[in-house]
């Protein structure tokens, strides 16, 4: 992340922490946090929470997840500014429910932004904002930071591939065929020596 430009929050039962408005990032502590309780007041701290709470707040009334991550990832911002979704170009992205729809760009900050993020992660962890970044969700921060990394990975390995030809993507068989072996072998979970196959 880069200046101010993100948000991260991380709930606990009915009250969500939320990096404050205005805060360099790379140098936040823990004043630079505020607690709101899930209709958007403040509970705790001494700024005013960031000017996404209220997309943040819609994803974790909707969803209930531990952590959201939003930044302007420059792969990821730079393939929202051109396309309408980012296809499976590759197996990992199946960690984050399959393709990422872009929506369509509403001002930040905005009701309108929540309410359309809210409706585009129905079946997803991750969207691409329109000329404006990315939004991921997980059970913990790790697991959205996570998803954070596979769709800004993901963006950049869509755009070199890019330069050599048309990037080929994973029709829905083979996206079915990933899950099958993904659940055979408990893909991406740590698992005892001598459990089974090895996973990853």
């Amino acid at each position: 992340m880069v200046g101010t430009a993100g948000n991260i929050s991380v709930r606990r039962g009915d009250l969500v922490a939320l990096t404050a408005t205005g805060v360099t990032l790379a140098d936040a502590t823990v004043a630079d946090v505020t607690v709101v309780d899930l209709a958007g007041e403040v509970v705790a701290g001494g700024l005013r929470p960031t000017s996404e709470a209220e997309l943040h707040l819609g994803v974790h009334r909707r969803f209930g997840d531990g952590a959201i991550v939003h930044t302007h990832a420059p792969a990821s911002t730079a393939f929202a500014c051109v396309f309408d979704e980012l296809p499976v170009i590759h197996y990992q992205l199946l960690e984050v429910g399959g393709a990422v729809p872009v929506v369509p760009f509403i001002p930040f900050g905005t009701p309108e932004l929540a309410a359309a993020v809210v409706a585009a992660m129905a079946d997803r962890q991750a969207v691409l904002l329109a000329n404006h970044g990315a939004v991921t969700r997980g059970a913990t921060l790790a697991e959205a930071m996570e998803r954070t990394f596979v769709v800004e990975w993901a963006c950049t390995l869509y755009e070199k591939a890019s330069v050599l030809g048309t990037p080929k993507v994973l029709g829905d068989g083979q996206q079915r065929a990933v899950r099958d072996v993904m659940a055979a072998l408990r893909y991406g979970r740590p698992q005892p020596h001598g459990d089974g196959p090895a996973s990853r």
